[in-house]
C-alpha cells in the first residue's frame, strides 16, 4: 500500500532480512557522487570490475529512488524501500521534491538499510551509487545523517568519490563552480574525500584548455582563472564575483582533482589507491572480500569469452569485464553516449592532451 509513505515502516513490514543479534567486523566502501551526466553510474561497474579483477569482491547498492534502469545488478537496491515514481504518484510531487522525500525516508527507515547490508559486510567492499541531485550532499542533512549512522553506529568506514565532468575546464566560470560544489560536499558530508575530474579520454572533445590539465587538477594560483575571465568581454562584468570565489576556495584550501578515464588501468588505480588509503582499507584486514582462486579463474574465463562477442548494447552502459591479462590493453568500459568515432582503430581511446 502506498500509504506507507506517510510512516515510518514497522519491523514486522520492512523488506529486509532478518536481524541477527551477532557482532559483525567492519564494514568498507566508497561513495560515489556528483552532478547528473558525471559518470557516476559507469564508474561504479567500472570499478567493480577493476577490483574484482585484483581479487576484492564488490557489492554495488543503488542509493539512487529514481535509477531504475542501472546496467547492474545491485547487491542492495533503494528501490525495494521506495521510489520516486512511486512518491510522485502518491503525493504529487516533483522529480526534486520526490527525490527529497525518498532521502528523508531513509533517515527515517535507516534501519531496513543496515538489515540489507548486515549480510554483505563481512564479504563484500561496497560502492553505493548515489543520486545525482545536488543538494541532497551539499545543503540537504538526510543523506548525511544516514551515512554519519553507518559510520558512527554501524562501524562502516567510508569515503566519498566525487566526480566532476573534466569538460567543466573548457569554461572558465562552469570551472569554479565545479569548485565550489566540490568543495561544499566536503565541507557538508564531512567523510574522507577524493575528487574525480572524469571523462578526461573526451576532453579533447571540447576544444583546447586555457591551461594545462594539471593546473586545473591541482587547483593551482586561481588568479589565472580570474585574469582569465577578466580579459574575456562576455564574462568581464563577473570578475569581481569570481575573484571573491576563488579566495574562498583557496582560503579553504581543500579540492584537488585526480584526473581519470575509467578506460585507463593508470588513473583507476590512481584513484582507488586513494580511496583505501583514506579508510585504511586492504583485504588482509577485510579477509573475507578476498576472492578465491577457483574466482578469479571463472571470472577470467568469462573475460576470455566475452572478448569473441559483438560491441556492446548502447542501451547499456558498460560491456562485460574482459579477461586478466588483457586489461591493460582495455577496460571495455564505455559512456553510453561515446561516439564510435572518437575510437581508434585497435579500440583504444583517444588520449586528450593540453597545452
Amino acid at each position: 500500500s502506498c500509504s506507507r509513505l506517510h510512516r515510518v515502516l514497522p519491523p514486522s513490514s520492512r523488506p529486509s532480512v532478518a536481524r541477527k543479534h551477532q557482532r559483525y567486523g567492519m564494514g568498507f566502501g566508497q561513495l560515489v557522487t556528483g552532478p547528473p551526466g558525471a559518470g557516476k553510474t559507469t564508474y561504479c561497474v567500472g570499478m567493480k570490475h577493476f577490483y574484482e579483477l585484483r581479487g576484492r569482491r564488490v557489492a554495488i547498492v543503488n542509493l539512487d529512488p529514481a535509477n531504475d534502469v542501472a546496467p547492474y545488478e545491485a547487491a542492495v537496491s533503494l528501490e525495494d524501500l521506495i521510489s520516486v515514481d512511486e512518491v510522485q504518484e502518491e503525493l504529487g510531487l516533483g522529480p526534486n521534491g520526490a527525490m527529497i522525500y525518498c532521502m528523508e525516508y531513509l533517515e527515517k527507515n535507516a534501519d531496513w538499510l543496515r538489515d540489507a547490508l548486515t549480510p554483505l559486510r563481512d564479504t563484500h567492499y561496497f560502492i553505493f551509487d548515489c543520486p545525482g541531485q545536488l543538494e541532497l550532499f551539499n545543503v540537504h542533512g538526510s543523506f548525511r545523517n544516514v551515512l554519519h549512522r553507518m559510520m558512527n553506529e554501524w562501524d562502516y568506514r567510508l569515503c566519498t568519490v566525487h566526480l566532476s565532468d573534466s569538460h567543466l575546464c573548457c569554461d572558465p566560470g562552469s570551472y569554479v563552480s565545479a569548485l565550489l560544489v566540490t568543495l561544499q560536499s566536503m565541507l557538508h558530508l564531512e567523510t574522507p574525500h577524493v575528487s574525480v575530474l572524469s571523462k578526461i579520454d573526451m576532453l579533447e572533445q571540447y576544444g583546447e584548455l586555457a591551461f594545462s590539465l594539471d593546473y586545473y587538477a591541482e587547483v593551482m594560483d586561481l588568479d589565472y582563472i580570474v585574469e582569465h575571465i577578466g580579459n574575456d568581454p562576455k564574462l568581464a562584468k563577473y570578475k569581481k564575483l569570481t575573484s571573491g570565489l576563488c579566495e574562498v576556495i583557496e582560503d579553504f584550501g581543500l579540492v584537488r582533482f585526480v584526473p581519470m578515464s575509467i578506460e585507463d588501468e593508470e588513473t583507476v588505480s590512481r584513484v582507488a589507491t586513494l580511496v583505501d588509503k583514506s579508510i585504511g582499507y586492504s583485504l588482509g584486514v577485510h579477509k573475507g572480500a578476498r576472492l578465491g582462486t577457483e574466482e578469479l579463474r571463472e571470472r577470467a574465463a568469462r573475460g576470455d569469452e566475452d572478448e569473441d562477442e559483438e560491441a556492446f548494447d548502447m542501451r547499456n552502459a558498460v560491456a562485460k569485464a574482459p579477461a586478466i591479462e588483457s586489461y591493460s590493453q582495455n577496460l571495455e568500459i564505455q559512456e553510453r553516449y561515446f561516439p564510435k568515432s572518437d575510437r581508434n582503430d585497435d579500440g583504444g581511446s583517444k588520449t586528450p592532451t593540453a597545452e
